[in-house]
């Protein structure tokens, strides 16, 4: 999803919600959104096991795990600092923990320390890039794979380096 698409709808949390229900990767895996808070500091997310995100050996396919935590991080961060940042996913990482069976969540926090240094790491014009941890549990609260998020944060009016010279 295009950060600058995105930037420029006003969608609230439940709009928001509505609109990643329905976008095909999340609908094809069967990814649900559950709650987006009002601030954008709290979402849940919900992948229920189905045929068609079973690997091989009938557990949760690790694609969808994978999927199901992509853009939030990205979305709550950029939500958070408004219009004069730029936010992008940067890099990720997964840890497949267990096998996963049955219904699976996501609970991602924002925190306002996390948006306090991002500002703070970006008010010189310097890029920010952290990295945000979230867990996948089964229905049971066992952790099934552990996500890693790195974030690429700058101010809009940040000065780019210079190209270097050929």
């Amino acid at each position: 999803m295009a950060q600058g698409y995105l930037s420029r709808l006003a969608f609230g949390p439940g709009g928001m919600r509505r609109l990643m229900n329905l976008w095909p990767p999340f609908r094809a895996a069967g990814i649900r959104v559950r709650h987006i808070a009002g601030d954008f500091r709290e979402v849940t997310v919900e992948l229920r096991m189905r045929l068609l995100n079973r690997n091989l050996v009938g557990s949760h396919f690790g694609g969808s795990l994978f999927a199901m935590a992509d853009p939030f991080y990205m979305i709550m961060m950029m939500r958070n600092l408004g219009r004069g940042y730029v936010v992008w996913d940067k890099a990720a990482a997964i840890r497949f923990l267990k096998p996963a069976y049955g219904t699976l969540t996501a609970r991602f926090e924002l925190t306002q320390a996390m948006v306090d240094e991002a500002v703070a790491r970006t008010a010189g014009g310097a890029r920010h890039e952290p990295t945000y941890a979230v867990e996948i549990r089964d229905s049971r609260g066992v952790t099934v794979a552990a996500v890693e998020k790195t974030l690429h944060i700058r101010r809009i009016d940040a000065p780019r380096p210079a190209a270097a010279a050929a």
